[in-house]
């Protein structure tokens, strides 16, 4: 009799030892299930924010899934444009002013030459006519020059511009020039002429070359024009 009551008891507290058990295994399975829900909703968040590049402003998790493609739309479009729309309209206009010739100067058969300086040893010339611009010079690290119908122009690295009327002569061929220079005239190419200019002695002193357009040069106060036709002038 004593036996089967202490039996009993034993099986009675192993009962008890287990339901305790189960009850603290189910308390740490939901501690820990509520943990890792509220870490979960942190990354979430921080996933929309990122999406949404708003800072602070409600996720799409939390407000719908067509606020959240509305935000995606709006990030792709600020990607696209590289502005915000209220910049833009904002911004302030460029305005561009046009460069006043340093001055105007009258060429030999009567039009108009607006000299521009645009840089040191460098400078633009239009030629004017009624006005019209006819033709443009520019000197980029040289002289420049231009036969306009047997008016030829020449336009130096200090700005100066020196025209004169005919005297031209068309190469290949070997001419007499102004200032007692002497000009080797050769094609190479399609409208592509080199002038050799000799001194008195035979010497070259300098090469013209044109490469599609006409060129100039300011020899010691004689001013040359080798046209890409091949047609050489000075004047001096």
């Amino acid at each position: 009799m004593t036996t089967r009551r202490a039996a009993r008891a034993a099986r009675t507290a192993g009962l008890v030892a287990v339901a305790a058990a189960a009850a603290l295994s189910l308390t740490a399975c939901q501690s820990g299930g509520n943990a890792a829900a509220a870490g979960s909703g942190k990354n979430v968040s921080g996933s929309a924010s990122l999406s949404t590049g708003n800072g602070g402003a409600p996720s799409g998790a939390e407000n719908g899934s067509g606020k959240a493609r509305t935000s995606a739309e709006q990030v792709r479009s600020s990607v696209h444009t590289g502005t915000p729309a209220a910049h833009r309209a904002n911004a302030p206009a460029v305005t561009v002013k046009a460069a006043s010739p340093v001055r105007t100067q009258t060429l030999a058969d009567g039009s108009k030459a607006e000299i521009y300086e645009l840089g040191e040893q460098h400078y633009r010339l239009k030629i004017v006519s009624r006005g019209s611009v006819l033709a443009t010079l520019e000197t980029k690290g040289h002289d420049a020059g231009l036969d306009a119908n047997d008016m030829f122009v020449v336009l130096t690295l200090g700005g100066e511009v020196h025209s004169w009327m005919g005297g031209g002569h068309s190469g290949p061929g070997t001419f007499k020039l102004a200032g007692g220079w002497t000009a080797k005239v050769t094609k190479i190419g399609e409208l592509r002429y080199r002038a050799q200019i000799l001194g008195n002695e035979g010497a070259v002193e300098a090469t013209l070359e044109t490469k599609g357009h006409d060129v100039g040069l300011d020899a010691n106060a004689v001013y040359i024009v080798l046209s890409a036709g091949g047609v050489i002038s000075s004047h001096g």
